[in-house]
């Protein structure tokens, strides 16, 4: 049985409600409040969605993806964005969320969400998010459970059934095969300019392109099958269904009030209202109906699609029969249609399976190799024969896939050409191959054969995307020609004789659906291929220089600007106005993803595991190193070092950060590339593009800029005294110096003061005046409490000592 993520006691929540309340968004924020987490959410396109939301957050290095085909784990992830199925329940983290959990009741699917509602569990919280009819089944299961609930943020009402020709901009018509998507986005192309395609075998990149085709405005429609009710959000005004059946794998069967619902939900996000219809001559819905999903009004859900996890591997027979055992308990059903288990017991028949399955280690890696996706959906005899070849070779003395003739089966997808469907089918096909490859103890050198199969999937994603646009997508020029020719063939609205509508014999032939010959395929365009640079590229092959400015490939690309707090800067791409919006926002949010690790990089020896088990005063002062970008006035975390415990000064110490007289500092974030990092976060934060500090190769002290403001210069590490900005371990020194000194009263400067803060005689002298120190006789100084209280409001801007006295002089002491 595998491991479970935590069984102790944990909140549990189940956040209930219809489409676009909100629930996906609150676990994200609920999850990022914890240390650590991970959510499992039902599609591959959703997780990676997910991924991408919250590494603008946090950045690249502390989120891992993990999907069948999908694996990005950095070397200490906080967060897993997963899909449910490949969760790593074994892993113990702070927040558990599961998306979707009406799943559970799903034929096919059903048994992991139920698994993962009964036994997935974060060691301080778990939600489960999903529609209400799961309710009563919750509580009965898990009679502790929080059941929250929240209002649809928009309405969404019912409008009957429309003519194509009557659908609004911005509507989504959604069948439920593929040949009448075909059909209908022939249709619109004919009468509407075009559609974007979304068919659930597409790859998440042909989907993604699709969808931002109809984000950017390029198309008003999108036409779909159900694979649109879930894990896309979609600026949607209205859903028009142009069927209300579908075959689900056994029969073709009505869909039920609830199933149209997730799909019609889709019309409306965030506060813009929303309407769901049928598409002529597709009679209106029932009224029933109608009410039912305007008010999200449901039969609940009584029973749970179940299988064991508690299962035999001692035997193939104990195996299966284990899979087989029926649930004890009455809500719950056991799964009739699981593809792994219909691929186990297709091959337990064959003589050359069975006669190697000798022994649990056997028994369990076969179990392993049945639960490999089929993503074509092929009948289970097609998908075995790869299967039975897989295991075989597992078998064998090396234990590892035959390279070559990975090879042979991996080349023979390698082809762009062909029609939509081949080319969706190569990529199902090569999916699988994916798969396989990310199973690094079968496959030696895994990464390689990752990179082939990723590079083929997406070349084959991009020929699938250029075939739907040829095909569904009326271009620009012959829009209008074809729009001046119906006009031209139409003549006036009127009969100039005035006895009723002009008849014009050639307006039925227009209006007729005639298959047009495909447009010739052109290559994605050079900013189409960059963009795919940009989006895959890793954290090091970016740079940001002390300007903010970002470039890639030694050409600037964009600028951080300011964000809502200084660690959380917002980026503006440069140039390439031309480029669609949906590749822009893609751009934008990867180098947003990227500046949250550029913080994390500067800042990382501050968000060390030993660290996070501080005393509250540990943590009240690393917070606030974490705000000044490693650099605190000790007068300003004054009560945090006064509670300050010997175990967490030890641990402050190894970690580099320095506790001196008059500042806390990180040792390591003095250094040149540190130090540019911060004045960059602090040009964007400030805006100092017009004035940005001079601080380079490790300065020990600049000359201070009026313009620039002084918690700046804090934050950079240079804190101003005087006429110069210093940096902070040489403020520390030459502090401790002048004390030493002081201790004597009156006191001459040492010569090499000048060289150590690395200003002329002239400045030094402002600079030991801000310091706290006056003038005396001969050259010489002296400091008293009042005096030297005058540092922080050097350093601070505020007075902090004690009274100033009304003269001056009250403060010098005569000359001896």
């Amino acid at each position: 049985m595998a491991p479970r993520v935590n069984t102790g006691p944990s909140a549990v929540v189940a956040m209930l409600g219809p489409t676009n309340t909100g629930k996906t968004h609150r676990a994200i924020e609920r999850m990022l409040e914890y240390p650590s987490g991970m959510i499992g959410l039902p599609l591959r396109l959703l997780a990676r969605e997910v991924y991408d939301r919250v590494t603008t957050k946090v950045g690249e290095n502390r989120v891992a993806l993990v999907t069948g085909e999908e694996k990005r784990v950095p070397v200490q992830p906080s967060y897993w964005i997963c899909t449910v199925e490949s969760m790593p329940v074994s892993i113990e983290v702070d927040f558990v969320g599961v998306d979707e959990i009406q799943l559970a009741a799903h034929a096919r699917r059903g048994h992991v969400f139920t698994d993962r509602l009964l036994h997935a569990r974060g060691i301080r919280e778990t939600w489960f998010m999903g529609s209400q009819v799961m309710r009563p089944i919750i509580e009965t299961l898990l009679p502790a459970a929080e059941i929250r609930t929240h209002p649809r943020l928009s309405t969404l009402s019912g409008r009957g059934a429309s003519p194509l020709s009557g659908l609004p901009a911005r509507s989504a018509i959604v069948a439920f095969s593929a040949s009448q998507v075909y059909d209908l986005s022939e249709r619109v192309r004919q009468r509407k300019g075009g559609a974007a395609v979304v068919l659930g075998a597409l790859s998440p990149r042909t989907r993604n392109a699709q969808v931002a085709l109809y984000q950017s405005g390029e198309v008003d429609f999108i036409v779909s099958t159900d694979a649109i009710g879930m894990g896309l959000n979609l600026d949607i005004d209205h859903v028009a269904f142009a069927g209300l059946q579908k075959y689900d794998g056994q029969e073709t069967r009505m869909l039920d009030a609830a199933e149209l619902a997730q799909i019609a939900g889709r019309a409306g996000r965030y506060m813009n209202h929303g309407s769901f219809g049928t598409l002529a001559p597709l009679p209106s819905l029932p009224l029933d109906i109608n009410r039912a999903i305007e008010t999200h009004n449901f039969r609940p859900v009584t029973q749970l699609v179940w299988r064991n996890t508690d299962l035999d591997t001692s035997s193939l027979k104990n195996l299966i029969a284990s899979l087989r055992e029926k649930p004890r308990q009455g809500y719950f059903r056991l799964v009739t249609r699981a593809d792994d288990f219909n691929a186990l017991c297709f091959l337990a028949e064959q003589p050359e399976i069975a006669s190697r399955v000798t022994g649990p280690d056997y028994v369990a890696l076969l179990w392993e190799v049945c639960q490999i996706p089929d993503f074509g959906d092929q009948p289970v005899e097609y998908h075995a024969k790869t299967l039975t070849e897989l295991f075989l070779q597992l078998c064998g003395p090396d234990r590892s896939v035959d390279l070559d003739w990975l090879a042979r089966s991996i080349d023979r997808i390698d082809n762009t050409e062909g029609s939509i469907d081949t080319l969706m089918m190569r990529i199902e096909h090569i999916r699988t191959w994916t798969y396989i490859s990310h199973h690094t103890g079968w496959v030696k050198r895994a990464k390689k054969w990752q990179a082939r199969t990723q590079e083929i999937e997406e070349r084959l994603s991009d020929a699938l995307h250029e075939r739907l646009m040829a095909r569904f997508v009326e271009r620009p020029g012959k829009a209008r020609s074809r729009s001046r020719a119906r006009q031209q063939m139409r003549g006036p609205a009127e009969n100039p004789l005035g006895r009723g509508p002009f008849d014009n014999p050639f307006e039925k032939l227009l209006e007729m659906d005639i298959a047009i010959k495909p447009l010739p395929e052109s290559p994605p365009t050079v900013s189409q291929k960059w963009t795919e640079q940009v989006l895959d590229a890793r954290y090091g092959e970016f740079h940001c220089d002390h300007t903010g400015v970002i470039t890639y490939q030694n050409e600037p690309i964009a600028r951080m600007i300011r964000g809502t707090e200084l660690l959380r800067p917002e980026i503006r791409l440069l140039g390439d106005s031309a480029m669609g919006a949906g590749s822009r926002l893609q751009i934008q949010r990867r180098l947003l993803a990227w500046t949250r690790d550029l913080v994390d990089d500067i800042l990382g020896m501050l968000r060390r595991g030993d660290l996070r088990d501080l005393s509250p005063a540990g943590k009240g002062l690393l917070y606030q190193l974490e705000q000044g970008l490693g650099t605190v006035l000790a007068e300003a975390a004054r009560e945090q070092l006064r509670h300050l415990t010997s175990r967490d000064r030890q641990r402050l110490h190894r970690a580099g950060v320095s506790i001196g007289r008059r500042l806390v500092f990180v040792r390591a974030l003095l250094k040149p590339t540190a130090v540019g990092g911060r004045i960059a976060l602090c040009v964007a934060y400030y805006d100092l593009r017009s004035s940005i500090p001079e601080i380079k190769n490790g300065s020990v002290s600049v000359k201070a800029s009026p313009s620039v403001p002084t918690n700046a210069y804090i934050a950079m590490g240079y804190p101003v005294l005087g006429s110069r900005a210093m940096r902070a371990d040489i403020l520390e020194r030459f502090d401790e110096r002048l004390d030493r000194l002081s201790q004597q009263g009156f006191f001459a400067l040492p010569g090499e003061c000048a060289s150590l803060v690395g200003c002329s005689l002239q400045e030094l002298a402002t600079v030991v005046e801000a310091l706290g120190y006056r003038r005396g006789k001969n050259h010489t100084w002296h400091g008293t409490e009042a005096t030297r209280a005058r540092l922080l409001t050097a350093l601070s801007g505020k007075w902090v000592g004690p009274p100033v006295p009304d003269s001056e002089s009250e403060l010098l002491i005569p000359a001896v």
